[in-house]
């Protein structure tokens, strides 16, 4: 069996807060003007990727996982997380502020949801002018200050609100509050969950007058109410992976590439490349497969040599 480069459908999110820059910004065919994720990469329950290229054009991702555990996911991954992949992979874009919410922990989300928690990152492709996210807490706070603010609407008021960049990267552990604000495309990469508790939602409705479902009560025990750092500095050395992010679910690196890379991995995890500008080639076997700017390509982990060629700026991202 020859393993290769796997790309995959996209699958997309209308949303209430969407737009189309998936399509103006990463060359996606969306066909809405309110579509706000493009699910690169999942096994989340309904929403399985399904293979677009080469052999196994047409297969589900859980399929060929459950074929090739140690070949797909790595020896590594495979005994950790047996047959389930960990990680989900996204670009969205918020025409409109996201929802304040937050996300459970791995021992409360199993609890509740018989699910993992979810971890995340951002990384900013593309910002607007005076585009900003919420982060946290400005100061450490608790239950009965957060409970207050939330009854009178003044929230905003004593989270942390942080101006961002094309490049900027936020790492956000489970409990920390948070919303991407309006006029942001991000790459996010982060633990397998679909688990959100909405916390409040700026009081907006839908076409039809609605408001969305919050989860006040769900969220309560979930919320970390200290101050955190979330940004990160990298380095940015040329044909180099520069850690951004190394965490007990993943590690993400970023490589700058103009020419060439040999790339060795062990076998022990999967490998994932997001394309954030530029165009690049992975050689493999004698084959050669194009990249450009809001493509993603999961790498098996049985592909232990390949070359990355061309100038791109990539998200490279793996279990270590």
């Amino acid at each position: 069996m020859k393993f290769y480069p796997l790309q995959f459908e996209p699958i997309f999110k209308e949303r209430i807060w969407g737009g189309e820059k998936l399509k103006t910004v990463l060359n996606k065919p969306i066909t809405t003007n309110n579509t706000g994720e493009s699910w690169e990469l999942s096994t989340v329950e309904g929403d399985v990727s399904v293979v677009v290229n080469g052999e196994w054009k047409g297969k589900s991702f859980t399929a060929i996982i459950n074929e090739f555990p140690d070949e797909i996911v790595g020896t590594e991954v495979h005994a950790r997380f047996g047959k389930q992949f960990p990680l989900l992979f996204k670009y969205l874009d918020a025409s409109e502020d996201l929802s304040i919410q937050v996300h459970p922990n791995d021992a409360l989300a199993k609890k509740r949801h018989n699910s993992f928690g979810k971890t995340e990152m951002w990384y900013v492709m593309q910002a607007d002018n005076d585009a900003r996210i919420i982060v946290g807490f400005k100061e450490d706070s608790d239950a009965a200050e957060y409970l207050e603010n939330l009854k009178n609407k003044t929230l905003l008021s004593i989270l942390d609100s942080v101006k961002v960049q094309l490049g900027d990267v936020f790492f956000l552990e489970t409990g920390t509050v948070h919303a991407i604000g309006a006029g942001l495309v991000v790459a996010e990469i982060q633990q397998t969950s679909d688990i959100t508790y909405r916390i409040y939602d700026f009081d907006r409705v839908d076409i039809h007058g609605n408001t969305r479902e919050l989860h006040v009560d769900l969220a309560m025990d979930a919320i970390n109410y200290n101050k955190v750092q979330t940004k990160k500095e990298y380095t940015k050395n040329v044909n180099e992976s520069n850690e951004i992010v190394d965490c007990p679910y993943f590690t993400t690196n970023f490589i700058p590439l103009d020419g060439e890379i040999s790339v060795s991995k062990s076998g022990e995890s999967f490998t994932v490349y997001m394309c954030l500008g530029g165009s690049f080639e992975i050689e493999n076997n004698n084959s050669k497969l194009h990249y450009i700017k809001g493509d993603t390509v999961l790498i098996p982990a049985a592909m232990k040599k390949f070359i990355l060629n061309g100038k791109a700026s990539i998200l490279e991202i793996y279990i270590s």
